[in-house]
């Protein structure tokens, strides 16, 4: 295990920069919003709201997949990251195949995803497209010799969404509950994106905590081999129950993606959503929000104010907890349960957040950073 420990200065040189322009554009911060995010320049001392990265093994994907790391700096000045503006400000989410229970389960959930990833990137809209089965997307597939499970090749994928892009988009992604790969020779990849286009499909099926056992209920027999063109392998396909657990990794997952489609590349600097991961134990030790530098990129790129988009957040973790269905809906769902927003894997967040707010709002006492 190895933790890898920047020293104040060099974080304090990535997220404020040593250029006088940008350091001149951090000073435009209040000083509530500055003292928030110099709490990152002090990581792991005892209250400190920021952790630094650890390195638990070779496999996990610092060591696996040597980077070069992305300050403030080299994020604002790279000439190809994407910027969301009046004609492209929507980013677009699309369902491949099922997910879930038929009916109210699939809906809910997803609308769920939909409204995190709106207070994740908040000042911006995030919309559903109308889901497609996994026919409709004309996709090659395989069944996978070590899981048994059927996977469906993201390039294909990648061209459907290319196709389906609405010209307001920011981005469009996919997201389904089947397995992925990229190609013969890879045995399985969470997804895959085209920056460039705004573009990426990813899937929550080894989100599941049964997915690698053998009573797997997706698992087929061995000597089943389908034939390509033939979708009905995925009638009525397994997917897991929705968990808090699965919700929290979707939410993960969907947050660290759209991540990148504006140009933030993997973090190196402190405990981030945006770190990259090989597994799902590495996966699972990632913090659900940003680290300050890595929340500075997508504040300039977007111009929210940093304590809204944290209200919205803490709003969206507590809004089943003090609501119950009106009427109406429980007339019109008289079918189907209500199901109420499973956050309990949540609550660590939720208390991170009120932190942060505490200090956004002066509720606590802080001795704010003074370094600029």
């Amino acid at each position: 295990m190895k933790v890898i420990q920047h020293s104040a200065q060099t974080l304090q040189t990535a997220l404020v920069s040593d250029h006088q322009g940008l350091a001149k554009v951090y000073r435009e911060y209040t000083k509530e919003e500055r003292c928030l995010l110099e709490e990152g320049f002090h990581p792991g001392e005892p209250g400190s709201l920021f952790q630094p990265i650890t390195v638990h093994s070779d496999s996990d994907w610092i060591p696996a997949h040597p980077e070069e790391p992305q300050d403030f700096e080299s994020f604002y000045r790279d000439p190809y990251r994407k910027t969301p503006n009046a004609s492209h400000n929507t980013i677009y989410i699309q369902t491949i195949g099922s997910f879930g229970e038929a009916g109210v389960q699939t809906d809910q959930y997803v609308e769920w995803l939909r409204q995190y990833s709106q207070a994740f990137f908040y000042g911006l809209s995030v919309k559903l497209l109308p889901a497609v089965t996994v026919a409709e997307t004309g996709c090659s597939f395989r069944v996978n010799s070590n899981t048994h499970n059927l996977q469906i090749l993201t390039g294909d994928l990648l061209r459907f969404l290319g196709n389906k892009k609405p010209k307001d988009a920011f981005c469009i992604v996919g997201i389904t509950m089947i397995d992925l790969y990229p190609k013969d020779s890879w045995n399985f990849v969470f997804g895959q994106a085209s920056l460039s286009m705004g573009m990426g499909v990813f899937s929550f099926a080894r989100y599941d905590d049964s997915f690698y056992s053998r009573d797997y209920a997706e698992r087929l027999r061995k000597r089943l081999q389908p034939k390509q063109g033939d979708y009905s392998v995925f009638d009525g396909y397994y997917t897991p129950p929705i968990s808090s657990t699965l919700l929290l990794r979707s939410c993960k997952t969907m947050t660290h993606e759209i991540g990148h489609m504006f140009g933030i590349r993997h973090c190196q600097w402190l405990n981030c959503i945006m770190q990259g991961s090989n597994h799902l134990e590495e996966s699972d030790r990632r913090p659900l929000d940003f680290c300050p530098i890595c929340l500075r990129k997508l504040q300039v790129s977007v111009g929210f104010k940093i304590g809204e988009r944290y209200k919205a957040l803490l709003h969206w973790m507590e809004e089943d907890q003090r609501q119950t269905p009106r009427a109406e809906e429980a007339v019109a769902h008289q079918s189907a349960l209500y199901l109420p927003k499973p956050t309990g894997a949540f609550h660590a967040s939720k208390l991170w957040l009120c932190r942060c707010l505490d200090i956004l709002e002066k509720r606590v006492a802080h001795p704010c950073c003074t370094h600029h």
